[in-house]
């Protein structure tokens, strides 16, 4: 039947057109850094949490945080295209990422702007910070020893404040994705932090704004043991 199919002119054009999209091998997952190393460098962006009004309302909530607590040193573990920092105030800031592109259109973005660095996250050498970032990321972390690295080095690098702005809930991955309960995990390996606010997203998800609500809330920890950092 196959055969025959295949010899009629126009239905065996789409039949051996619909044939290879059902049985083309789906393109394997690289890996969580490979992904956002790939989309880079093919022009993707930070993605939509990373702005219009979901990037003002963060910035919003983290430039009172940094006022308001005096915080003069902020690492971020995960800075993406650097538009989300453009609404940034901070006095001191080291921006980390996976991704050579994505530090190279943060170097040129913020070329005049000695306040800030970037790194790749391969040449981390020790740096710490009074407060450290997370903003998006945790969710994207698919690897568990990947996602249990960032997480030791996200609060092992912070002198007082931890920001995380993530969902934490659990959830099979799906491709670039894997939505975790971290709190769950904090309270597990990091005794020395105490969860002290957690502040609701201004745009909850909903399938009628996919692109500008989210999932995502602030998680704000405080080291409970002094620290020098």
């Amino acid at each position: 039947m196959k055969e025959f199919i295949k010899r009629i002119p126009l239905v065996g054009t789409l039949s051996r057109k619909l044939y290879g999209k059902l049985c083309r091998p789906k393109k394997a997952f690289p890996g969580s850094g490979e992904y956002w190393q790939e989309r880079y460098r093919a022009g993707g962006n930070s993605g939509s949490g990373s702005y219009n009004r979901l990037a003002e309302f963060k910035a919003e909530i983290i430039n009172r945080f940094v006022k308001e607590n005096a915080v003069q040193t902020i690492i971020e573990y995960g800075c993406g295209d650097g538009n989300q920092l453009n609404l940034a105030e901070y006095p001191s800031y080291v921006g980390f990422d996976v991704s050579p592109k994505a530090i190279e259109l943060c170097q040129d973005l913020f070329r005049h702007d000695s306040t800030k660095t970037f790194k790749l996250v391969q040449e981390y050498a020790g740096e710490r910070s009074q407060l450290t970032l997370s903003l998006d990321v945790i969710y994207h972390l698919v690897e568990d020893a990947v996602f249990r690295a960032y997480m030791h080095r996200l609060f092992d690098s912070a002198g007082r404040f931890v920001i995380i702005y993530s969902s934490d809930f659990d959830e099979e991955p799906q491709h670039h994705e894997k939505r975790r309960r971290f709190t769950q995990w904090v309270s597990s390996h990091q005794p020395n932090w105490q969860l002290v606010q957690v502040i609701p997203n201004r745009f909850p998800y909903s399938d009628a704004h996919k692109t500008d609500s989210s999932h995502s809330d602030f998680y704000i920890y405080a080291r409970t043991v002094s620290d020098n950092a």
